[in-house]
């Protein structure tokens, strides 16, 4: 099956935001074994949209489109699919009692212009929206189908997976695709690319290398007759691979070293304080971000980095002695900040986030770890934005942090 993807909306074209859905859609097309030949993305305009629609159709079998469900004027997709079957609209009067409904669990009105999105056509089924008020459309004919889905990423990507993918697996695929992810930091993209060269070649299963923030992932993904079968083309690869990088593996699939660290902070009965500089509170920010973090995180500092000293519990002659942008320095840290909240573990963090130097260049990033029993002290180098260079020293810092807990 051949399938093409539009993304709809003046703003992307305009490059006010970013356009995630097809990125995303991209990556889980080929997991159903469905080629994506083509991408496109059109403006807020209704003739240019059907213009696409019927460029599409005559080249692709499933057509999925994001964007424009909205109820404002602006939103046109609904009206464009029903000029280009030439079918007429009329308002689904169940759906705008559930947009009553929707509205009032969150005490409101609703306002008239979301009927809008009740629109259906005689060809369409309605797509359930369980976060958002835009249901989508699927609509077959002549052994093609077009599938509209909402903007906002996380709206699509709930539908796609609950009801899109299945159905299409269901109706289109005839082979079973399995994939999963293996998760490394500290190798950079072309290294782990040398050391996994002739898994990268192979056909079935296929291994890709994509870069990520938190570090350098590897797909694994294998093509079957049957679902148990592409599991152990994937495991066996993976199990292959594994020794070649295993130091460098932090995870697989829908781990994040933030949800690792809790587990094994929490199964552990463990406390954990930090204490930055420069960084703004990222690490403590990223830890936090998990559900059930204030179980074990008691304490996150975050001060400029020439107030280090005695009032936050740091030898004045350490820093006198080495400055601040050292090893011992963050080793102090780490130690300072467990100590005065009496944690199990204590993380110091520092880096040069502008303005580097001679000594110290830009996107220096200095850890400490003090676990109660050994102090330990990790230096590295980032490139990046500002923000690219505090989110790779907080990940750093958990990558460190997770060796060192196990």
């Amino acid at each position: 099956m051949k399938a093409e993807v539009i993304s709809i909306g003046t703003e992307l074209l305009l490059g006010e935001i970013t356009d995630l859905n097809a990125a995303y859609l991209a990556s889980q097309l080929p997991l159903l074994g469905i080629d994506l030949h083509f991408i496109s993305t059109v403006g807020d305009n209704r003739q240019r949209l059907i213009e696409t629609l019927n460029h599409a159709w005559q080249r692709s079998d499933i057509i999925i489109t994001t964007g424009g469900l909205g109820p404002t004027e602006d939103d046109i997709t609904r009206e464009s699919i029903a000029d280009f079957f030439q079918e007429p609209i009329s308002i689904d009067q169940s759906l705008v009692s559930q947009f009553k409904e929707l509205f009032k669990h969150f005490n409101m009105d609703m306002p008239e212009s979301n009927i809008k999105q009740a629109a259906v056509i005689p060809s369409c089924q309605v797509i359930p929206n369980p976060r958002g008020t835009a249901p989508g459309w699927w609509v077959e004919r002549d052994r093609h189908v077009i599938i509209a889905m909402p903007g906002p990423p996380g709206e699509m990507q709930q539908m796609w997976s609950s009801v899109v993918a299945p159905r299409l697996q269901r109706e289109f695929c005839e082979s079973v695709i399995y994939s999963s992810t293996v998760k490394t930091f500290s190798l950079s993209e072309a290294k782990l690319g040398e050391i996994t060269r002739s898994f990268l070649l192979a056909r079935n299963p296929t291994v890709g290398i994509y870069a990520k923030p938190d570090g350098i992932h590897l797909r694994i993904a294998a093509k079957a007759d049957s679902l148990d079968e592409a599991k152990q083309l994937v495991k066996t690869t993976t199990n292959e691979i594994r020794p070649l990088v295993d130091d460098y593996i932090w995870g697989t699939d829908t781990d994040t070293l933030e949800t690792i660290i809790a587990d094994l902070f929490i199964k552990k009965n463990m406390s954990l304080a930090t204490l930055e500089t420069d960084t703004g509170g990222i690490l403590a920010n990223t830890i936090t971000n998990v559900p059930g973090s204030l179980q074990f995180f008691k304490c996150g500092i975050v001060i400029n980095r020439s107030e280090l000293g005695e009032r936050f519990g740091i030898d004045k002659n350490v820093i006198s002695r080495y400055g601040p942008l050292s090893q011992e320095a963050v080793r102090e840290m780490a130690t300072s900040i467990r100590r005065e909240f009496d944690t199990s573990v204590g993380v110091g963090l520092t880096g040069v986030i502008e303005n580097g130097d001679a000594t110290h260049k830009l996107g220096t990033i200095l850890i400490g770890i003090d676990d109660g029993k050994n102090t330990y002290a990790f230096q590295r180098t980032y490139p990046g934005t500002r923000l690219q260079i505090k989110q790779r020293a907080a990940i750093a810092a958990l990558f460190e942090l997770r060796k060192i807990m196990l």
